[in-house]
């Protein structure tokens, strides 16, 4: 039986299972994402990257991000990085400016360096149909973990709750584990919501901790730091937005229409196969 190739590789220690999907033998069904990205019966990881030939010319891949509860994800600004990388580096395309097909539409990654790169992210929004009850002005509110928060709705390809704090010892002190979950799940959420919260350090810098649907909270979240950013920039901060996280920083580029780019690294780990024994239990699900 032929071994299934894959790589893993992370960016701010959040980290991706790559596959080919010309190289998979099933299809990656909820039950198989989870199995594989469980830490002690699988490989272990954050999510899976599935990458296969485009359906519509101009781009070099599509792309799909499944978080490890087996649930899709339209977009990951740290999964689309490594992603990216990956494929200049595997030969699916040798040009430094390419476009890639996601759930959240067209993202155009620019490689600047061996393990660097900025992603024009298009336009996010502060109104949804993931908000469909509000029109993500910045000072909605939400009763949750037996407080109340305001929060800014943003769109950035899948929906962020930022939560801004008074200052990072506020920020340290958030039990994300606890309220986490019940934000996420929030009736104003119909398709669930990322949560993030920010404190300002400086002008144009800020410190965010991340909360994501179907994950928990995570070292790093480059959709995460853009919705903190993005929410930053609408109240009068400055950019680009420097975001420094559990795993690194980010730098979040913010125009006035809204419009983001995303910069960052992400690096492989390693390549392995799934063993013979266990692709017949993936299989067997």
């Amino acid at each position: 039986m032929t071994m299934i190739a894959f790589e893993k590789w992370q960016a701010l220690g959040n980290d991706y299972l790559i596959f080919e999907e010309r190289a998979l033998a099933f299809e990656l069904s909820p039950a198989r994402i989870q199995r594989i990205c469980d830490v002690h019966t699988g490989v272990g990881s954050d999510g899976i990257l599935l990458l296969s030939e485009p359906d519509a010319p101009g781009f070099v891949a599509r792309l799909r991000i499944f978080n490890p509860d087996g649930s899709e994800s339209g977009l990951s600004g740290n999964g689309a990085r490594e992603a990216s990388l990956f494929l200049r580096r595997n030969g699916w395309t040798d040009a430094d400016r390419f476009s890639i097909q996601t759930g959240a539409g067209e993202i155009r990654p620019h490689i600047t360096g061996r393990d660097t790169c900025t992603l024009d992210m298009g336009r996010a929004r502060t109104s949804s149909e993931d908000y469909p009850s509000g029109d993500g002005d910045g000072a909605a509110q939400l009763k949750a973990g037996g407080r109340t928060w305001r929060f800014q709705h943003v769109q950035v390809g899948n929906p962020q709750c930022v939560i801004r704090q008074p200052d990072v010892g506020e920020l340290q002190r958030l039990d994300l584990a606890a309220i986490g979950p019940a934000i996420e799940h929030h009736e104003l959420f119909p398709n669930r919501t990322n949560v993030s919260w920010y404190a300002e350090l400086e002008p144009g810098v800020i410190r965010a901790r991340i909360f994501e649907r179907g994950v928990g909270e995570t070292m790093s979240s480059g959709t995460g730091a853009s919705g903190a950013a993005i929410a930053y920039a609408l109240r009068g901060g400055d950019a680009p937005v420097t975001v420094r996280l559990d795993g690194g920083e980010l730098v979040v580029d913010v125009g006035e229409d809204l419009h983001f780019d995303l910069t960052g690294w992400a690096r492989p780990v390693y390549r392995g196969e799934l063993a013979a024994d266990f692709r017949t239990e993936l299989e067997d699900l």
